[in-house]
Parts: C-alpha cells; structure tokens; sequence
C-alpha cells in the first residue's frame, strides 16, 4: 500500500483531535518521512516514539499535540501487536517480581545524577510537586513534603519508613524538621549512595533493598512515586507488607499516580525506552488491594499540579542542554523530552492523576482530619 493510504488513515485519526499533519497550529505534527504513517499505523504508541525518536517528525508544542490525543482518546484507537503481546505477557508473568525489581534502577535511575541535578528541585525529589501556594519548583516540592509530613502528624522520637525514599531528600527534609528517626529504601545504587552521603549527620538509614525484605515496626510509613514499580500482581503484597510493619496506632501515606482504567500493562513506548516493569494503577485496583489491611482515612487528588512540575523540569533539562550534552546525544534529548512532555500533557488531559491516600491500621479514634 502507498503511503497515501496510510496518511489518510492517520489524518482521519488525527482529526478527532483537532490535529493535522503539516499544519500552521502549535500542536500539528511536521511530517520528514512518509515512513511514519505506516509505522504508527502497524505499532502505534512504540512507533509513535520511536519515530519522534527518529526525527522522522516534529511538533513545536509536543505537551498539547499529547494533551489533545489524550482528551479525544484516540490511544484506545489504534490496536497492534505490540500491545497484544504485551497484554499476553503481562498476564503469565509477574513482570515486578523480587528478581526483576532492580531493572527500572538500571535503566532509569543510575544512569547519571548528573540529569537529575539538572532536572530537578534542590532537593533532587523525582515526583510531582504541590503547588497550591509555590512559585517555584523547589518551594512545590517542600510544600508537598510539608503536607505528607502534616498528614502523617509527624512528631520527635517517631521512627518512620520510607518506602523508595529516592536520593534521601525526603528522608533529610523530615529528619531535619520533626526530629524523626528514618529508614529509607530504594533499589538504585546511585540513589542509595547520594541518600547516605547527604544525610550521614542525621538518624537516617539508608537501604539498597526491595520492599519485600523489609523487616522492624515503624510509627509511621510513606511511599512517595515509587507505588508505579509495584505491579498490579504485587499491590495486596506491598500492602500486607505495609501492615506489617506499622504499628497499631499508626499512619502509612501513599503517594502515587494514578489511571482512569484499570490495566494490567504499561505504554509501550514508556516500557521500553523510560520506565521498564512499571504500572500506573487505578482506584480501583488500589481499593481491592488495601481491602483486609487498612482504613482509608483521607484521599486527596492534586493530578493537575504535574503538568506544571513536567514543564518545570523540561524547561530545566532544555535550559541545560548544553551542559548534559557531553553524556547524551541527541537521540536521547528527543526521547527525553518526548518522555516529559508526553506526560505532562496527560496530566493536562486529566487522564492521570496524582493521588495521596492515607491509611491507618484500624481507624483513627474519632475520626482523621486531614490539612489541604
């Protein structure tokens, strides 16, 4: 077939979303190989990367052109193989199981600091941040440590688990501040070494450890964007695990991105190329896993506020392009920026959310009031 049939089916396609293929809006795709139409066509969201990739296309506001999409639902569309197999392969295989649970750290997290430094707050937090009353990437990111630390209701002498504790900002941010006693896990080498050397000074515990491994009692207990690694065939796990190591009168917050539909595999073209053996879960797929371990005592959406820390790191990692230009080629700042930018127009979509579940062993006594 010609490539012409193909465009038309892309172009169709694309009109749901008020999008077209070399036009004068921000959000129209530029077209450099007539390739692409049938490359979408056959692989869908992995050719759409990698085609990008490529630089087989272009568009000037790729957040939009992904915001549009995402609105109009034109992702449940286009069904190939690719998604079959995956779908197949997420069924027999528990994709997050104990043996696999280091590769997202591989291939994501330890492959240079010197990215993040760039990308991220002062503080280095990988995760959305809050900002009801910020101005800054660092402000939001210290007002959502602070609202965590204030739902927990923290207090000195409490020993509390952080489970995926990233490079140890949240770790330092709440020792330093509430005199807490903290342990802190991630499967990152890279992580594990920048969380102990910053917090050597302080009563922090640095672990490079699975969360199913965790053994001792804690106060209290948060997990902060790492919930997305677990896997929908682990969530009653990490739950029952969580209950385990809270005490009867304690409180564990979960702070996690969440779908509109329950799934039981990620994108494609995000778990090839950013986040491998990862799953964003439902509400609902939440809900039934947390069933016979805890209360839910508070549930607090802010999904909206990462498309304003996305563009906030994107706009980081562009303004220092020309420094991180001696580790990556150019090959990896377009996936880079497809990645963040990608994203962040599905948070504008609506589509993901950010959700801050806190639980509590067995109701709290009289009720919970939870700050906003």
């Amino acid at each position: 077939m010609s490539h012409r049939y193909f465009r038309g089916k892309i172009e169709r396609l694309l009109s749901g979303a008020d999008i077209e293929i070399d036009g004068p809006a921000p959000w129209d795709i530029q077209v450099h190989n007539h390739n692409f139409y049938s490359r979408v066509t056959a692989q869908g969201s992995l050719g759409l990367g990698e085609s990008y990739m490529d630089g087989w296309w272009d568009c000037e506001k790729l957040d939009e052109f992904f915001c549009r999409i995402l609105k109009a639902r034109l992702d449940t569309r286009i069904k190939t193989l690719t998604v079959v197999l995956d779908l197949l392969r997420a069924k027999l295989v528990n994709r997050q199981s104990l043996n696999r649970s280091f590769q997202v750290a591989q291939q994501h997290y330890d492959i240079g600091d010197h990215l993040y430094r760039h990308m991220l707050d002062n503080r280095l937090i990988y995760s959305c941040g809050y900002w009801k009353d910020a101005d800054t990437l660092d402000d939001a990111q210290a007002a959502k440590l602070g609202i965590v630390a204030a739902k927990l209701n923290l207090a000195p002498g409490m020993r509390v688990l952080d489970i995926g504790c990233g490079w140890g900002g949240s770790a330092k941010f709440i020792a330093e501040r509430y005199g807490v006693e903290v342990v802190g896990i991630t499967v990152s080498e890279n992580q594990a070494a920048h969380g102990k050397a910053i917090c050597k000074e302080l009563p922090v515990e640095i672990r490079l450890q699975d969360y199913r491994n965790i053994k001792g009692s804690f106060d209290r207990i948060f997990s902060i964007g790492m919930f997305e690694h677990v896997g929908y065939k682990n969530y009653s796990e990490f739950f029952r695990v969580a209950r385990r190591c809270l005490k009867e009168n304690g409180l564990f917050l979960l702070h996690t991105i969440g779908n509109d539909q329950s799934v039981c595999c990620n994108d494609p073209w995000i778990e090839r190329y950013i986040f491998p053996n990862s799953l964003v879960p439902s509400a609902k797929q939440i809900t039934s896993a947390i069933e016979g371990f805890f209360v839910i005592e508070d549930w607090h959406n802010f999904g909206a506020d990462y498309d304003r820390t996305l563009m906030q790191w994107y706009h980081n990692f562009l303004e220092n392009q020309c420094v991180l230009a001696s580790c990556f080629d150019d090959r990896f700042f377009r996936m880079w920026s497809y990645y963040l930018l990608s994203c962040a127009g599905s948070f504008r979509a609506r589509r993901n959310q950010v959700w801050q579940i806190v639980l509590s062993a067995n109701g709290v006594p009289g009720g919970y009031n939870s700050p906003r």
